[in-house]
């Protein structure tokens, strides 16, 4: 069992395969949120993200709803996907093959 957040295990993941951008969309106190993550740093696309790195943009207590996998860099008038509604289950799967 892993002491990182889902938020910071997600900007890990970024780091080892960073030709990836991820798309997050997760739940957070019962609203709905998208988070893109990008080289280890994550930004929401729906709420304000705080200035500081250390505040974490996806809570522990986060649902993710699901994970898309991009080709980075991200263009959003033309997103290169290599995955898509990919599930958390699914993607452990895919953190554990980079050692996460």
């Amino acid at each position: 069992m892993t002491d990182l957040s889902i938020g910071q295990q997600l900007e890990q993941y970024t780091l080892k395969r960073p030709t990836e951008v991820l798309r997050v969309r997760a739940e957070i106190a019962g609203e709905e949120d998208e988070v893109m993550i990008f080289r280890g740093f994550s930004s929401s696309l729906m709420r304000p993200t705080a200035f500081d790195p250390d505040v974490p943009v996806l809570p522990q207590d986060a649902k993710i709803v699901e994970i898309d996998r991009l080709r980075g860099p991200y263009i959003p008038t033309d997103p290169q996907y290599i995955a898509q509604g990919l599930t958390w289950a699914e993607f452990e799967t895919l953190m554990a093959e980079v050692g996460l």
